[in-house]
């Protein structure tokens, strides 16, 4: 099949960063970059070096730019999230990682000793879990999900570690992990925490809605899971939990009430707006 010209490679770029900025697309040439660079199989950093589309190329490429113009999520077109040092595994019934979690990942990477014991509670792709087994080199990691679908891609990004267990579990389930009760040393969670009344992105609402939204009050999921860190944990042992902006006030304040937890924190994210809060069990 005969290679398009030279040129033609920046003019299908051009053309599709003026597609995805009339879809409304905040970074409109990244995304068309990402693609351009998936279907040729290099690295997005490479794309100078290439001389030429051949036609199929270009046609897969037009047909992922179309896609991404209905706000396809481009995860779920590369088939790949970047998280940390991590490329993960995602698609249509898990939700995407978010580069603001990394900061709660970091977190819990930076209070896990060799040899301990973590807890993902819902983990969904296994995005945190697998940043600390790969960064920190803990002796046990167990990665709680409830989705099926979740679970099918959580089973095959943590197929490469050794340390981490994949448990099918609800995490409002007080009865939940019952042989790692006070044994735990850092228990992290992402849990779904969007208010059910917010709009949310088109790329956001393609996410599994029970990744997504925490109930009226964005706080479901979240009361249940300071029980369960309390029983998990043992004395000494952190919490990390990610939640809305709007809950700056209010999970702190739960972790407080809760009556188990000292040194309890709340943490920004990179653009100032509170993300996720921290506690020490007493």
């Amino acid at each position: 099949m005969e290679n398009i010209s030279r040129s033609s490679l920046s003019a299908a770029l051009a053309r599709a960063t003026a597609d995805l900025a009339a879809a409304g697309l905040p970074s409109p040439r990244v995304d068309a970059e990402w693609l351009a660079a998936h279907v040729l199989g290099i690295p997005r950093g490479r794309l100078l070096l290439v001389d030429s589309l051949r036609a199929g190329e270009l046609s897969r490429f037009t047909a992922l730019v179309a896609q991404r113009a209905q706000r396809i999520p481009l995860q779920h077109l590369l088939g790949t999230a970047a998280f940390r040092h991590l490329e993960l595994q995602v698609g249509d019934g898990v939700f995407v990682p978010r580069p603001e979690t990394e900061l709660l990942a970091g977190w819990g990477i930076e209070h896990t000793a060799p040899g301990a014991t973590v807890v993902d509670l819902c983990s969904g792709s296994g995005a945190i879990a697998l940043a600390v087994a790969d960064e920190a080199k803990p002796g046990r990691v167990v990665a709680v999900e409830r989705s099926p679908a979740a679970l099918s891609y959580l089973r095959r990004n943590a197929e490469p570690f050794a340390a981490v267990e994949v448990v099918a579990g609800d995490v409002t389930d007080p009865g939940l992990l019952p042989d790692l009760r006070g044994a735990v040393t850092v228990v992290l969670c992402n849990p779904p925490y969007v208010p059910t009344a917010t709009t949310v992105p088109p790329e956001v609402a393609l996410d599994p809605a029970e990744a997504v939204f925490g109930g009226g009050d964005g706080l479901e999921v979240i009361r249940p899971v300071v029980a369960l860190a309390a029983a998990l944990l043992a004395p000494g042992g952190v919490v990390g939990i990610e939640h809305d902006d709007v809950h700056g006030e209010a999970v702190p304040a739960l972790l407080r009430a809760d009556g188990r937890f000292t040194e309890v924190t709340a943490h920004d994210d990179l653009t100032g707006r509170p993300r996720y809060a921290t506690a020490r069990r007493t």
